[in-house]
């Protein structure tokens, strides 16, 4: 047993002396380089030699097996090629000391790079460190039983303490708490939960002892999920990533060009002597690599990626990135997005003939069998009245407008005034619609073969945080237009509510579609809010699809950008933070650019050395890297 656990106790060491290895090897060859300098000063040449051959092979190593392998693969030089033939040029012409240190610099440089690409990509692999690996499971005689995760089944009840993580998907069963959801969603504040509420993978029990039931598998997690996009994301490169890579490979093709014009031209041109022409060939070798510039983009990248993902804001790659912040017009739509989504019933009228009971407990039959928010708000309200429903009834859904049933051998139509004849639905009740609509209410009518029977006023209010949003988007000057099904006069008092730029009234889900398309031609770069399901169509044919309900599989495979939570405000910081992060990748295209300018001129002005050119070219590669890393700082 002791003999495991000093085991256990060794692995991590042991892990951390393998992810440093590369810089371990870089800081030795430094050692060996100050033995064969001082050999070198104490005339032991060959000694000197020796050393300063293994300060080679231990410090270059790693770049020199990556540089080879990638050429080998890609079938080109890269910037790795260029350093070992600046090194080994050196050393042919005598310059041990200054092909070592090249060496030496590059190999340190090399392992700062690592660590700091590194350093953006923990950010999520801390998350998957979240999944709980045991549960107790509840079993049929009460007792409980601690067992690994991958053995859990759907239907599992399952057992969670104060303290603990949720170990999966699933519903509580009994027993009220307090979860902490930040692992999800980004949001600090927890969240109290009740029988019959959804709870997460990785979220904390902060309180109360529960009792759930696990719903999903594992793999099939809100949690696994995120891990695995964000995960992709990372994976994914934007286009301007793409762009340097590919400018990489004929770079470097120029520059080894150069430099063999390099090593002959100046002998004769400048009457150079042949060693200084090759030192200089070689220096040029080191000082024109582009490793800043390929640095310029990915580690800014990686770190946005992390930080919204940390913030409850997941993108699904670099691209997406760029284009929110290119963003100049986002389409809103209103239900769920812009209001609670969650509408009252206000006024309910009824044709003088009718019964008002039968009446109302006709529509609530009809409306239950659909799960729009306004049907969801008159089932609600019937209830309320202590109303039931009738025997289920088949009805047909005639999407945009409204719900066709057959009921008592009649047709019954539910749904918007040009679903039930418009001149009749305005003309109903001495034309309460127009009234209505003027207050920023929808109104629902229930058409029977008699006419207009019944009319239900319903108001959704625009949710406080939603006004902030649209502020804050307006600020950072992004045109909001809001896209409703409502008719003219409800949209307009909503949209003046809520404070948007703009709004389109009763759209269908195939006009939405149009209207962004004309949006797309006047601004170019648009977003788009919805909630992943009706909007989809939508969210496709924008340039950035944000979708927005609490974290649902559907948006997570819908949209460009999810938000974790149903917070717009959210949607302004991904803006921020995209447009900081094209801010920084430019500061590093113009940095490397420069420095690698400077160098190339100092370097035929004969002003710099190797050993000087390399730290100039290497410390321009980690200033990039260190400045994409601010991308992590969740203060944007």
């Amino acid at each position: 047993m002791s003999t495991i656990q000093e085991t256990n106790e060794k692995q991590p060491h042991f892990k951390s002396f393998i992810s440093h290895i590369e810089l371990i090897a870089a800081l030795f060859s430094g050692v060996l380089i100050l033995i064969a300098w001082w050999l070198g000063r104490t005339d032991q040449e060959t000694a000197s030699i020796i050393f300063y051959i293994l300060a080679f092979v231990i410090g270059g190593f790693a770049k020199a097996k990556e540089g080879i392998q990638s050429t080998i693969e890609d079938r080109a030089l890269n910037v790795e090629m260029l350093m070992i033939l600046a090194a080994v040029g050196s050393a042919i012409i005598g310059y041990w000391t200054e092909g070592a240190i090249l060496i030496f610099i590059f190999g340190v440089s090399g392992a700062l790079e690592t660590y700091t690409m590194n350093k953006s990509k923990k950010e999520i692999s801390s998350l998957m460190e979240l999944q709980p690996e045991e549960a107790w499971r509840l079993n049929s005689d009460d007792s409980t039983t601690r067992v690994s995760v991958d053995e859990l089944v759907i239907g599992d009840q399952l057992v969670v303490k104060p303290g603990e993580r949720i170990p999966a998907d699933g519903i509580i069963k009994s027993g009220s708490t307090v979860i902490d959801e930040a692992a999800i969603s980004g949001e600090s504040i927890p969240v109290s939960k009740q029988v019959n509420d959804e709870l997460f993978a990785g979220t904390v029990n902060l309180s109360g002892a529960i009792t759930m039931e696990m719903t999903k598998a594992n793999e099939d997690s809100l949690f696994h999920k995120i891990i695995q996009l964000v995960q992709t994301a990372q994976d994914e490169k934007s286009p301007a990533q793409q762009f340097i890579e590919k400018f990489e490979g004929s770079y470097v093709k120029i520059v080894l060009i150069a430099v063999g014009f390099m090593m002959f031209l100046p002998h004769f041109a400048l009457d150079w002597d042949w060693k200084t022409t090759f030192y200089r060939a070689m220096v040029l070798l080191v000082v024109a690599s582009p490793c800043a510039l390929v640095a310029a983009i990915m580690p800014a990248t990686l770190a946005a990626i992390s930080n919204g993902a940390k913030s409850g804001v997941l993108f699904k790659g670099g691209m997406h990135l760029e284009n929110v912040s290119e963003m100049k017009a986002i389409a809103l739509d209103k239900t769920g997005t812009l209001t609670k989504g969650k509408p009252l019933v206000t006024e309910f009228f009824v044709r003088e003939d009718l019964n008002r009971i039968a009446t109302l407990t006709m529509l609530a039959t009809i409306e239950a069998q659909s799960n729009h928010p306004l049907a969801q708000a008159i089932t609600t309200y019937a209830k309320s009245e202590g109303i039931g429903q009738l025997p289920l009834i088949h009805i047909e859904d005639k999407p945009g407008f409204g719900l066709q049933a057959i009921m008592e051998e009649q047709t019954i139509l539910v749904g918007k005034p040009e679903f039930v004849n418009e001149v009749d639905a305005f003309a109903f009740q001495n034309g309460v619609a127009a009234s209505l609509a003027e207050e920023g209410k929808t109104v629902i009518f229930m058409r029977d073969e008699k006419g207009i029977a019944a009319a239900v006023a319903l108001k959704d209010t625009v949710r406080e945080e939603a006004k902030e949003a649209i502020k804050l988007l307006q600020s950072l000057g992004i045109k909001t237009v809001m896209l409703t099904g409502d008719n003219e006069k409800t949209a307009k008092v909503i949209a003046k509510e809520a404070g948007i730029d703009q709004y389109i009234a009763e759209c269908l889900p195939e006009t939405k579609v149009q209207h962004l398309k004309e949006l797309l031609e006047e601004h170019k770069f648009v977003g788009m809010v919805g909630d992943g399901i009706n909007d989809a169509p939508a969210l496709a044919t924008a340039t950035t699809g944000f979708a927005m309900g609490e974290g649902t599989d559907v948006a997570l495979e819908t949209a460009d950008v999810i938000l974790m939570k149903n917070d717009l405000s959210k949607i302004a910081y991904a803006v921020k933070m995209s447009r900081k992060m094209q801010r920084i990748v430019k500061q590093n295209i113009v940095l490397s650019i420069s420095v690698i300018a400077v160098l190339i001129v100092s370097n035929f002005l004969q002003i710099v050395d190797l050993p000087l050119g390399v730290i100039g070219h290497e410390g321009s590669t980690i200033l990039v890297i260190l400045n994409g890393l601010r991308m992590l700082n969740r203060n944007i």
